[in-house]
């Protein structure tokens, strides 16, 4: 009967990646790893640094683990650790990614100095006074006027949106994207919902909400929501 293989190494124009079997016991997987990493090394060229991407399916490993099989893998002289990569969430981490999916609902007035951040979605309901500042990893949504400062997308996403029922920022953010919105003159007061997204110009637009599912598609979360 074949032997299982526990280490597979695959080369790619980008150098290497390992596959690491998951079922099999964590002393048996450096051994082996030890055992093929060696043989491989003899075939390198060793002026050349060889970036390696390890695999590790569903196992989960400690941070211990991890650099000791750093440590395995640099000592092969030219090969040099990109990424470990694993199926396996921690607590943590997914409580992480719940919080940026997550729609924070705050009922308050953001008074002048006051700061409200949230790592995801926020829906505020009330006014962002002038002087008062919302930031959120994700989307903003403002039942009510926005007067002052809002970011959005503030982590790096620059499909993030901000809607208000009245628009008339200080400043409006969109992850590294900044621009203060036009003034509304009384003749021209608009009376619906606006938003504001970056375009395909890179520039921040306000613009009617309506329009908005067109652009962001991804913002319909609700069950057979198109």
């Amino acid at each position: 009967m074949k032997k299982r293989q526990n280490v597979t190494i695959k080369g790619t124009k980008d150098g290497l990646t390992l596959h690491l079997d998951d079922c099999c016991s964590y002393q048996e997987l450096k051994r082996e790893l030890e055992a093929k990493l060696s043989v491989n090394s003899r075939t390198q060229d060793e002026r050349q640094l060889m970036p390696v991407r390890v695999q590790i399916g569903n196992r989960y490993l400690t941070e211990a683990q991890k650099e000791e099989l750093k440590t395995l893998i640099r000592q092969k002289k030219n090969l040099v650790v990109d990424s470990i990569e694993s199926n396996v969430l921690t607590r943590e981490e997914a409580e992480q990614l719940k919080e940026k999916d997550e729609i924070i609902t705050v009922a308050r007035m953001i008074r002048s100095g006051q700061i409200l951040e949230v790592p995801g979605d926020l829906l505020l309901i009330g006014d962002v006074n002038p002087g008062g500042t919302v930031m959120a990893g994700g989307n903003i949504f403002i039942m009510g006027a926005l007067k002052g400062i809002a970011h959005a997308g503030c982590t790096g996403n620059d499909q993030a949106v901000i809607a208000a029922s009245s628009m008339k920022p200080a400043q409006l953010r969109i992850s590294d994207c900044l621009n203060r919105a036009p003034d509304h003159t009384s003749a021209e007061e608009s009376h619906e919902m606006e938003c504001a997204y970056i375009d395909q110009n890179g520039q921040i637009v306000v613009d009617r909400l309506q329009g908005l599912s067109h652009l962001r598609p991804s913002l319909t979360r609700l069950e057979g929501g198109r």
